[in-house]
């Protein structure tokens, strides 16, 4: 009997640490095939750094996601927030003659006044967030083709814009990697240690509990939303500085990408729960696939296949592990 028990909570235990762990390891497996089948490109420094650039725009806006998730609502229009600031950065440069430090305020103020729109909508109309996210990401798609007839803006930016994504630290480190550490840090901190991260996760998880407790669960989720027009905002501005235009279509891609690493990130460290750092991992997960993969050669398709058998692989192996360790 104390035989057939030990081998339970072995198993539990296993699977425990297969559930919190899985995609890490899947990670790291993942490094080493592709430093083994490509070993004088991959595992080097510069590819490195160019997988940090690269992950730096999907972490920030997919981190502004996460707060949202966490309090138990979806962001459909967040993508569309990004190329709409991409746009709108440019133009204000560009159209109204503003200051570089001017247009990237009200641009990124312009995000989180949208956030507030998402928020009021959702807590005050009672709309469900993803309704109200996708009619929302219409209204700004709208805005978008209106603010430029749909053409880029393409000449008379200021050489200053562009600067601020072409800076190498130490004449190496790209800033983007910089602005990304900065941003995922704050947004860790904010979550987990302040009273607001802390409020965030109890709407999270039982939004009636949290009212009962004298929690203004409508003004946390408002919050949230405001984070992630935000983090947008900020995506948008930096795609259109390493562009050097401002695309009404640019940020477009952000939507499932940034999904997909919340919800791989889901499955990483913790039991199901939301969370900045395994965000983080979810990003260099998916962008170190795409790296390794066009660096061997593999067609652009099977980049995309591989996205999604990585995401349903995660998510999976994660919940069965759990199902299987809570038995």
């Amino acid at each position: 009997m104390n035989g057939s028990l030990t081998n339970q909570e072995t198993k539990r235990k296993a699977f425990r640490f297969v559930g919190n762990y899985g995609t890490i390891i899947g990670l790291l497996i993942m490094i080493i095939v592709f430093s083994v089948l490509s070993p004088n490109a991959f595992p080097t420094v510069s590819n490195l750094l160019n997988v940090l650039n690269n992950a730096a725009l999907s972490a920030i806006i997919a981190g502004g996601l996460t707060a949202v998730v966490i309090v138990g609502d979806f962001d459909m229009s967040i993508a569309y927030m990004a190329s709409f600031a991409g746009v709108l950065v440019c133009g204000l440069m560009v159209k109204q003659g503003l200051p570089v430090w001017l247009a990237i305020i009200l641009t990124i103020l312009t995000g989180a006044l949208i956030g507030l729109f998402n928020g009021l909508v959702v807590t005050k109309l009672n709309v469900v967030s993803v309704i109200a996210t996708i009619g929302s990401g219409s209204l700004i798609y709208g805005l978008n083709y209106a603010y430029t007839n749909g053409s880029p803006v393409l000449t008379g930016i200021p050489k200053e814009f562009n600067q601020i994504t072409l800076v190498r630290i130490f004449g190496k480190i790209p800033v983007d990697i910089i602005y990304m550490l900065v941003i995922v840090a704050v947004l860790w901190v904010i979550l987990n240690r302040t009273e607001l991260g802390q409020r965030i996760k109890a709407v999270g998880g039982n939004a009636t509990a949290s009212r009962l407790a004298g929690i203004n669960v409508d003004k946390i989720k408002i919050i949230a939303y405001i984070i992630a027009g935000s983090c947008a905002a900020v995506t948008g501005i930096l795609l259109a500085s390493v562009m050097g235009s401002g695309t009404s279509s640019a940020g477009d891609a952000y939507l499932m990408t940034s999904f997909a690493a919340v919800y791989v990130g889901s499955a990483t460290l913790k039991d199901g729960e939301f969370h900045i750092i395994g965000t983080l991992i979810g990003v260099l997960i998916t962008t170190i696939g795409f790296n390794g993969l066009a660096i061997l050669g593999i067609s652009s398709y099977a980049q995309y296949l591989f996205q999604g058998f990585i995401i349903l692989g995660a998510v999976a192996l994660s919940s069965v592990s759990r199902r299987y360790a809570k038995k």
